[in-house]
């Protein structure tokens, strides 16, 4: 660990952190690693396969790809000229000699977002589907709750290393306990009155015309529940996980462009 504000290369503390988190992850099952823009290195996409995990990294549309079936590189945005089309295959992304990885694109674009989808990953295409990154909404989450939108985390003036890091193991703790509790109150709540997001995008805004949106997040329903019991003396309340659905397969009729 370094002090804070000391400059230095971050890739070697990346390989250190997913060797650490490796004992933790399930033995059986399939673990996927989602990354937002600008974490598709080479370097990072083989680590997570040889840890026997699979990568779901998003990349800039200003990328390339050679299709397997190619000899040239293409620009992404090929693969996805206008909403309401997909490409997934196999073939060689980046078109630098030291940046070359073998992998495969899923490429989706839908009406109404201004950017497409273009994602990279190991598994193959017939074995994984574009709609599956929309789970990486979780980690931006769980970001706003352990700063401005919970733990208040960005307020600490700590700079010693050791001392932040009793201080973010409480902060990232905590939002599980509120939001186990949380979550095991919404259960309880008729399913008709939410949003269906895994629904398609037109489908979803019809619904949202027709249900009502959750007016207090999870997290605060949690924070709230155990408030009342501090205040009232009573037993702490436990709470328990609720798994959301996973995210079904993008729109089979959505068009595959002529290569």
């Amino acid at each position: 660990m370094r002090a804070g504000t000391t400059k230095h290369a971050w890739r070697g503390e990346w390989l250190r952190r997913l060797r650490q988190l490796r004992p933790a992850s399930p033995a059986t099952g399939t673990v996927l690693v989602l990354a937002d823009r600008g974490l598709s290195a080479r370097w990072l996409f083989r680590r997570i396969g040889r840890l026997g995990w699979h990568p779901v990294l998003r990349i800039n549309t200003g990328g390339t790809l050679r299709p397997q079936a190619s000899n040239r590189f293409q620009s992404l945005r090929t693969f996805c000229l206008q909403p309401g089309t997909r490409w997934p295959g196999r073939g060689t992304a980046f078109v630098s000699r030291p940046c070359r990885l073998d992998c495969t694109l899923l490429a989706c674009g839908e009406e109404g977002y201004k950017d497409a989808w273009f994602i990279l990953t190991d598994l193959p295409p017939e074995g994984s589907a574009a709609g599956w990154y929309g789970l990486r909404a979780w980690s931006a989450q769980g970001c706003k709750l352990t700063k401005r939108g919970g733990g208040q985390g960005q307020r600490t003036r700590r700079t010693d290393p050791e001392r932040a890091a009793r201080l973010w193991l409480a902060v990232a703790v905590a939002p599980l306990w509120l939001l186990s509790v949380g979550g095991a109150a919404e259960a309880t709540i008729p399913p008709s009155t939410f949003l269906d997001l895994t629904a398609p995008l037109e489908q979803a805004r019809r619904q949202r015309r027709a249900t009502q949106l959750r007016l207090v997040s999870v997290f605060r329903q949690g924070w709230n529940l155990i408030l009342v019991a501090l205040l009232q003396g009573r037993r702490l309340p436990v709470g328990h996980f609720v798994p959301e659905p996973w995210p079904r397969p993008m729109n089979k009729d959505l068009k595959r462009p002529e290569l």
